[in-house]
């Protein structure tokens, strides 16, 4: 395992509500991802949270994310270029097994996931940061794209993607805002690949904070 010391890789975090396109727009930007979602709880966790006045485990609150491992594989995959990852079941609620992430000599790569906003600042502090993203496409479009996508891969039941998308559906620009708030910068598909390829090829990009991101080495 290579480690780079002089010059360590950087992250760029890709969030946005659960249906707008991330692992899209991260796959379009021809550098390595490391999704985000493997790093959920498992479903016997009694730390897992309920949604209110329901039996249902609400997995889009951060409290049902490992942030603490996320980071951990974040700051390996910059030191080294390599990690061992999670390989989460998304339909069982339950992590199958483990895999190794390599991002190689590349000095870039994509962390993108619902919860990425909330470790915008711990990277940030850890200067691993190239910017933080949070893509919106409308609360309409992502309930139709998610509910679509959900159902395709068994994620859930019918009726629980049913509830889950219309709560999502009427809580998406409080979603947005949080994200925003916690330094992730809103943007539509197109800037967000415009930012991608910037950062990518060593070019300045303003980061959420306002402040310039430090240039990377391009892939």
């Amino acid at each position: 395992m290579s480690i780079h010391p002089a010059s360590p890789a950087r992250v760029v975090l890709l969030c946005g509500p659960s249906g707008s396109g991330k692992s899209h727009v991260a796959a379009r930007s021809g550098l390595p991802v490391l999704r985000l979602d493997d790093f959920y709880k498992e479903g016997d966790d009694p730390t897992l949270p309920l949604v209110a006045g329901s039996s249902d485990i609400d997995w889009d609150s951060p409290a049902s994310w490992d942030a603490d491992t996320a980071v951990e594989a974040i700051a390996r995959l910059c030191a080294t270029g390599a990690t061992a990852v999670p390989v989460y079941d998304i339909g069982l609620s339950a992590r199958t097994g483990e895999d190794t992430m390599s991002i190689g000599r590349t000095r870039l790569f994509v962390a993108e996931g619902i919860f990425a906003a909330e470790i915008v600042e711990r990277c940030r502090e850890l200067g691993l940061l190239a910017d933080a993203l949070c893509l919106t496409r409308g609360p309409f479009t992502t309930f139709r794209r998610r509910f679509v996508r959900d159902l395709r891969e068994g994620r859930k039941s019918v009726p629980f993607l049913l509830r889950r998308g219309w709560r999502l559906m009427r809580a998406e620009r409080a979603i947005v805002a949080r994200q925003s708030g916690l330094g992730a910068h809103p943007c539509d598909r197109d800037e967000a690949l415009g930012r991608l390829a910037a950062a990518a090829t060593g070019r300045t990009v303003r980061t959420p904070a306002g402040d310039p991101a430090r240039t990377t080495t391009p892939a």
